[in-house]
């Protein structure tokens, strides 16, 4: 054979074989390519594991009517105690701010020109009796002559007419005496109510013009009011039973204080403006525990309703509505609007939205999306949130 030959031979069949060796590397490749985007593929199909939530049967039940509102004490009488008579006081005989019985002297007015203005009175009646006395006794030496005509007629008229006037004028010096004698009462500034007294407005040495002049206030803090207002559709709904109604004050971590209030005022009339009705309770208040002008949360509780209890970290708030998440019997989480009265303990009380059976989600509600498939947990299952030593989380019931 030629050597040339051969030479261009092997040169030609080289193309050839490298091109078979790329192909069967491309195949190769390919292969395990496939094989390894199987797995991902096969991952990416399966669905999440359902979410764990803790979960509420709920029931209708009776449940008392509770309406909260924030009311301010009053006190049930407040009287402006003034002088009755112009004149300088003397003496003031109470402590300010302390507490008085009815008819208690509060101020001393001079007493001196009153007790001249009485005498003078006094004296003037005497002198109209006097006068009286002596017209009466000469009427009756006038009739017998008048009767056997000794003399006129006319003078016996006369004499019988001065009679009713000094009698007229007795009774008007009587009266003159009864007015000296009270204005001589008002010199002594009585208290007409018991109550706690206010602060002295008028000192010793002052002048005072008459009624025009206050002196100081007593407020009747036993019993204590408390006003407060409802809104119109809480108002319809213990109207009813106000008669009746518990009225209690509550201390800002719940704890009720006093639970012996009663109304003793229902407003007749809604507020244009705010849509409220103004009510008054009447409280107790032997140790002054409550002065007027406080500020208290009151609580009125007047009948039963039915109504369902659904935790108050169950319920999602919003500016329009309040909501509810449902377990589904697909296992899917579904939203239900509901309409809520108050809180009763650590439930809010839903008075309608939900029907019996229903089954609330009480935890995990920032993950829940509607069609969500979640999982009842299991009650002695802590929550995902919960350490070790917490309490485990509200059960279905």
């Amino acid at each position: 054979m030629n050597p040339g030959n051969a030479f261009r031979g092997a040169h030609a069949a080289t193309p050839r074989i490298v091109h078979g060796v790329a192909l069967a590397c491309i195949a190769v490749l390919a292969a395990c390519g496939k094989e390894g985007a199987a797995p991902p593929a096969a991952g990416a199909a399966a669905p999440p594991p359902p979410l764990a939530v803790s979960v509420r049967r709920v029931d209708p039940q009776r449940v008392p009517i509770v309406l909260d509102a924030v009311g301010q004490a009053e006190g049930s009488r407040e009287v402006e105690i003034r002088a009755r008579v112009a004149g300088i006081i003397e003496r003031r005989l109470y402590n300010e701010g302390a507490a008085v019985k009815a008819g208690q002297v509060l101020f001393e007015i001079e007493r001196a020109p009153f007790e001249l203005a009485a005498a003078q009175a006094r004296a003037a009646l005497a002198q109209e009796v006097a006068r009286e006395e002596e017209a009466q006794r000469e009427a009756e030496r006038l009739q017998p002559l008048a009767e056997t005509k000794a003399i006129s007629r006319r003078e016996y008229d006369q004499a019988a007419s001065a009679v009713k006037t000094t009698a007229a004028a007795i009774a008007g010096a009587k009266a003159k005496v009864a007015e000296a004698e009270l204005n001589l009462s008002y010199t002594s500034v009585k208290a007409p109510i018991a109550g706690i007294t206010g602060r002295a407005l008028r000192s010793e040495g002052s002048l005072v013009a008459g009624s025009t002049d206050l002196l100081t206030t007593i407020t009747q803090v036993n019993p204590i009011w408390v006003r407060f207002s409802l809104a119109e559709q809480d108002f319809e709904r213990i109207r009813a039973n106000a008669a009746g109604a518990e009225v209690r004050i509550v201390q800002d971590d719940g704890a009720v204080v006093a639970k012996d209030g009663r109304l003793n005022f229902t407003g007749s009339t809604v507020d244009p403006k705010l849509g409220t009705v103004q009510l008054r309770a009447e409280f107790p208040n032997k140790d002054q525990r409550w002065l007027p002008g406080r500020y208290l949360k009151v609580q009125v509780a007047a009948g039963v309703q039915e109504a369902f209890l659904v935790p108050q970290s169950a319920v999602v708030q919003s500016e329009q509505s309040r909501s509810v998440w449902l377990l589904g019997a697909d296992g899917k989480a579904q939203s239900r609007p509901v309409k809520t009265a108050n809180w009763l303990g650590p439930d809010w009380i839903v008075t309608s939205g939900l029907k019996a059976g229903d089954v609330v989600i009480t935890d995990n509600l920032m993950r829940l999306r509607p069609g969500t498939d979640v999982k009842a947990r299991d009650a002695a299952a802590p929550t995902a949130a919960a350490q070790p030593a917490a309490a485990p989380p509200t059960a279905a019931r």
